[in-house]
């Protein structure tokens, strides 16, 4: 099993077969609007700008499980992230990441890539996991990695397996 096993809804509401992205290096990112985090928006678009030419994509999944600070309707976060940050990497439906209603693509994450001392559960927004261009998850990183501190890693998967 991995990641292009899996289908979502886009912000738009299309169900897209996650194998779209096959052969791409992925980030996979839980991301919300009203978050002490939401800056990192801004770092991820100029990852995926920089990288996007060269086979990798960022896949923002909104959540509003951590201090519902996603309550925005799908068309409301769509122009919050293009109008305030440029946003153009793919953008998917409101998901849960934790619990008993949580994206299947999040539970194989979470059970593949445990956090620290090999908890599964997803702690805050903008955590973010790895996936390396045969749909595996290599590292997952937390909330408060920022996204030019891995790029270098990015970077390296990218280069190596174009």
């Amino acid at each position: 099993m991995n990641v292009y096993d899996f289908k979502a809804n886009s912000i738009d509401g299309i169900e897209i077969p996650l194998s779209d992205y096959l052969g791409k290096v992925l980030l996979i990112v839980n991301v919300a609007s009203r978050c002490g985090y939401t800056p990192q928006y801004e770092a991820l678009e100029t990852l995926y700008e920089r990288y996007k030419e060269q086979g990798f994509a960022i896949l923002g999944f909104p959540c509003n499980q951590f201090g519902g600070q996603e309550p925005a309707t799908e068309s409301e976060i769509k122009s919050f992230c293009t109008s305030r940050f440029s946003v153009k990497f793919p953008l998917f439906a409101k998901i849960d990441v934790n619990g008993q209603k949580a994206h299947p693509l999040y539970q194989f994450l979470q059970k593949d890539k445990p956090g620290i001392l090999g908890t599964e559960g997803i702690k805050w927004n903008f955590t973010k996991f790895l996936v390396n261009r045969q749909g595996v998850p290599v590292k997952r990183y937390a909330p408060g990695d920022k996204p030019e501190t891995i790029e270098e890693e990015i970077k390296n998967l990218v280069t190596a397996s174009s």
